[in-house]
């Protein structure tokens, strides 16, 4: 079971149980991941940083 199970798997308890308010949460802390993995480990880094 890989990444996209364990996505399939958040989705499939999201819908069963009614969950869609916790969406935007798992949005936001996607996007942060994402931000600082990319912010870490480029020369955009110094911009990035200004943003927080």
């Amino acid at each position: 079971m890989g990444k996209i199970g364990i996505a399939k798997e958040l989705w499939q308890f999201l819908r069963i149980r009614k969950k869609f308010w916790l969406l935007p949460i798992v949005f936001v802390l996607l996007l942060m991941g994402v931000i600082i993995i990319f912010g870490e480990s480029s020369a955009l880094a110094p911009f990035i940083y200004t943003l927080f």
